[in-house]
């Protein structure tokens, strides 16, 4: 076979790479910062003071995200309007959501003012609420929503 018969596979755009699923996690991204910005607004510490907003989002937002993979995870795969809101509310909004820049300054500015129990106990607290969270929202999504034909 010559080199001009070999038959070239069309290229495949990833899932993750397609116009439309890059506009849902922007605009998920884009609703959930400004849900944050308005909350650390609202309620912003006084200076030296532990960073509550921020860990109060933190871990919110990974109980939402393990209730939510849960329960997109037991209702089918992801293809259709399950990865469509796993890009939007999931990777988006509560990615956007979410903040480990925030909180990664924050602990800095702690440590750096001398405040070295507050910034170790902040961090360490958040990383640990933020994964007890997650457990808690995939176990209470397991326990609501029934496994529709899915092997998790």
């Amino acid at each position: 076979m010559a080199a001009a018969e070999i038959p070239h596979p069309q290229p495949r755009t990833h899932p993750f790479l397609q116009p439309r699923s890059l506009a849902l996690v922007a605009g998920g991204g884009a609703v959930g910062t400004t849900a944050r910005h308005l909350l650390e607004t609202a309620f912003a510490p006084a200076s030296g003071a532990v960073p509550w907003v921020t860990l109060v989002i933190n871990v919110t937002g990974a109980f939402l995200l393990g209730a939510l993979l849960t329960v997109l995870g037991r209702t089918g795969a992801d293809v259709g309007w399950r990865r469509r809101v796993r890009l939007g509310v999931g990777t988006g909004a509560l990615g956007g959501y979410t903040t480990y820049s925030t909180f990664a300054v924050e602990v800095c500015g702690l440590l750096g003012a001398g405040h070295t129990w507050a910034g170790t106990g902040y961090a360490a607290g958040t990383v640990l609420a933020g994964v007890a969270a997650a457990g808690l929202g995939l176990l209470l999504a397991r326990w609501l929503v029934p496994l529709r034909g899915v092997a998790l």
